[in-house]
């Protein structure tokens, strides 16, 4: 089916995030012409960092249920607007029948060649899942890994925004920032789809700042795109 599949809610203000870039970079003249999205906001799904480092509730079972929905209603891709769920991509994967895009290998693949450098800023549990390490050392880039101050800053940032206070989580990441640019840092990926929240409200980012959100949503455009799925159609809701 012609329709894109999110699951979300983790946390909520990300997924807004996500669905209005997939809106802004569709290119259409009316309704009708942008990408339909069926949006699983799922809140509830424990919390996945918890999950990763201290063997909290396993946010597992309710992503898969997430899956589930969207799978019967019959889906052509999917996307998951949170890095670190993706620490059980494959699980994910194996359950859908839809194909599922992941937003590291999306992020990693849009930082521009000459970049030698490049910091994660995520929380602690996607520093631990470790995925973006390995992206970054697959394509010659060193990753730098936020020393122990710089990562409390940026739990820091995560907390406020999901809490709904940007302007805090704000405060935060240019703390963090400041620190990894002591350390001469020029490059970020965003590896947390709340710190793009809080980069908005950067005057002039200090450092070149690559965006997963962003590159999730452009990457689910141009799947959605290649297949013709913003001509107009008619899509049944009824199995949820």
């Amino acid at each position: 089916m012609a329709l894109i599949g999110v699951l979300g809610g983790m946390g909520p203000l990300a997924t807004v995030d996500f669905m209005e870039k997939v809106v802004r970079l569709t290119r259409a003249d009316c309704d009708q012409a942008h990408l339909p999205m069926l949006v699983a906001n799922l809140p509830y799904i424990p919390d996945r960092s918890l999950a990763i480092l201290d063997g909290g509730e396993d946010p597992l079972p309710a992503m898969l249920s997430g899956i589930d929905l969207l799978n019967r209603n019959e889906v052509g891709v999917i996307a998951i607007p949170c890095n670190s769920a993706h620490h059980w991509y494959a699980q994910l994967q194996a359950r859908s029948a839809a194909p599922i895009l992941h937003i590291g290998e999306a992020c990693v693949n849009a930082i521009p060649d000459l970049r030698q450098r490049v910091a994660i800023l995520g929380t602690s549990g996607m520093i631990a899942s470790g995925f973006y390490q390995e992206a970054l050392a697959s394509r010659g880039i060193m990753p730098v890994v936020p020393d122990e101050i710089t990562q409390a800053r940026l739990d820091a940032s995560v907390r406020a925004a999901k809490a709904n206070d940007v302007d805090e989580s704000t405060v935060q990441l240019s703390a963090a920032l400041a620190i990894l640019i002591a350390q001469g840092v020029r490059a970020a990926v965003m590896a947390c789809t709340e710190i793009p929240l809080a980069a908005r409200n950067l005057s002039a980012p200090p450092v070149t700042l690559i965006d997963s959100t962003l590159e999730l949503a452009r990457a689910t455009v141009a799947f959605a795109v290649a297949r013709g799925w913003n001509a107009p159609q008619q899509v049944a809701l009824d199995r949820i």
